[in-house]
């Protein structure tokens, strides 16, 4: 008897069928490697039936049932109009204020975000009086809680845009101190801008600040985004802070980098959610990286796993990254909407997370 197939996808988001015994068995798969790496509980066979379910239903679009319903917050502020699509934007010409009423009145965005073009602390600080002028003109129009974005984005610290070697070109060289110190020196600056950035936008009425892709550059990047937000926390006691990682696992490029004690290389978003709690941040944008050669399924439980365990630890709320990438959803320039679909279905039903 030839068995069903279903539509399904792969992570780089393409169209594939799969056998209900085939998603079930990257389904186990997936989450037994999420649960392996990190050292937490995989998925019960409650939860693997409920992935199942979501991957093998055929409907172009899912949805979460009703009550269900959680936050939708949005990064990279304007960028997803005016961008292009290898950017997943529309390259839609508008401005700033444009996009920020749009995605409050047409596309109901419960947040939304003020963004540089280059999204990055270190490229905000020279132009600060400007993207405060401009925070000032659109909390004057908006009405939803409206925040400032930026990347720490911590290469840009170093050689040749930034003042510090490189520090994996010294490691080529076996100066392993010299890498180190470079990696605490850039930390250092970065923490410093967050603290200069944070102040003068939170001065201009901002509603509060999202940190992404924390730790992009490795754990010193990590280390100096916390400490940035724990001394934007004490000059605005009240301001909202979110911090998004840049992955599942913090790169050890330092490898001794400590934030209060806790050496960061290598801490899992269940981890990652206490010290990022510590520094002061409200909420946690916690992130597992999708592998473009796997599936949907594989991926998703494999997210799934490690956000759940994050849900269930956290201090704080979690509002876990969903995106061209991240959360299980493929790897593509404009994901696949039944893709997306399904991953938040997931995120939502099965990890219990926050919000989106």
């Amino acid at each position: 008897m030839k068995m069903t197939q279903y539509y399904t996808r792969m992570g780089d988001g393409k169209r594939v069928q799969m056998t209900r015994e085939e998603i079930l068995s990257d389904i186990q798969a997936g989450t037994a490697d999420a649960a392996d790496m990190a050292g937490i509980p995989a998925l019960n066979d409650d939860q693997i039936e409920h992935l199942i379910d979501i991957i093998s239903c055929q409907d172009r679009v899912v949805g979460v049932a009703p009550g269900k319903e959680v936050v939708m917050t949005y990064d990279i502020g304007q960028l997803d109009f005016t961008g292009d699509n290898g950017n997943s934007g529309n390259g839609v010409d508008m401005g700033r204020l444009e996009a920020a009423l749009l995605h409050e009145r047409a596309l109901g965005a419960d947040t939304f975000e003020l963004a540089n073009s280059d999204y990055s602390i270190k490229p905000v600080k020279p132009i600060i009086s400007m993207e405060k002028q401009t925070m000032e003109e659109i909390q004057q129009e908006i009405v939803a809680p409206f925040f400032y974005g930026a990347m720490p984005n911590m290469g840009l610290y170093y050689a040749p845009d930034g003042p510090y070697q490189n520090p994996a070109d010294l490691m080529r060289e076996f100066k392993i101190e010299e890498s180190m110190a470079a990696s605490e020196a850039a930390a250092e600056h970065l923490a410093r801008d967050i603290e200069y950035v944070g102040t003068h936008i939170m001065a201009a009425g901002s509603d509060g600040f999202n940190f992404d892709t924390t730790g992009s550059a490795g754990d010193a990047d990590f280390v100096g985004t916390l400490n940035g937000v724990k001394a934007l926390r004490a000059a605005c006691p009240e301001a909202y802070i979110n911090v998004g990682a840049a992955g599942e696992s913090v790169m050890g490029i330092h490898g001794m980098i400590e934030f209060e004690g806790t050496v960061c290389a290598g801490l899992y978003p269940h981890q990652q959610a206490q010290v990022i709690a510590q520094a002061g941040a409200d909420v946690f944008g916690a992130v597992c990286n999708t592998n473009t050669s796997r599936s949907l399924a594989w991926n998703l439980a494999r997210s799934v796993t490690f956000i759940k365990k994050a849900v269930e630890d956290s201090p704080i709320p979690v509002h876990v990254d969903m995106g061209m990438g991240v959360g299980g959803i493929p790897m593509k320039e404009t994901p696949p909407v039944d893709a997306v679909a399904r991953c938040n279905k997931a995120m939502v039903e099965i990890a219990n997370v926050d919000g989106v």
